[in-house]
């Protein structure tokens, strides 16, 4: 039974709460670099003087977090897993341009009820 995004669970956990692992599948990950746009960064820097949230660069990083979310879950739909365990991000500064936003975990399977 091949699964869908919507059926794959994920949880930060080793474990999935009532629920057997039976088989670990491996690593899956998604990641995407972002870089920012000059009119953003314009915005940013006029925002900078008088404090606030930078809405530009929040909703940037948003989009990236997603895209990167969504590639992982590809990852372990495609290698037919029921759950991505220990699911971390992690984000870094590539140059002063550009960041990156990872996310991994490792996919399994699990027993059914």
């Amino acid at each position: 039974m091949t699964r869908s995004k919507s059926d794959l669970v994920v949880v930060t956990t080793d474990l999935v709460p009532g629920r057997e692992v039976i088989a670990p599948l491996g690593l899956v990950r998604g990641s995407t670099v972002r870089a920012k746009h000059i009119g953003s960064d314009i915005v940013a820097a006029l925002r900078n003087l008088v404090g606030g949230e930078i809405r530009e660069y929040a909703q940037l990083l948003a989009a990236a977090r997603e895209q990167a979310y969504d590639r992982m879950i590809e990852e372990a739909v495609a290698l037919d897993a029921d759950a991505v365990v220990g699911t971390r991000m992690q984000t870094s500064a590539i140059g002063h341009q550009a960041s990156e936003v990872i996310f991994y975990g490792t996919a399994v399977r699990l027993a059914h009820r």
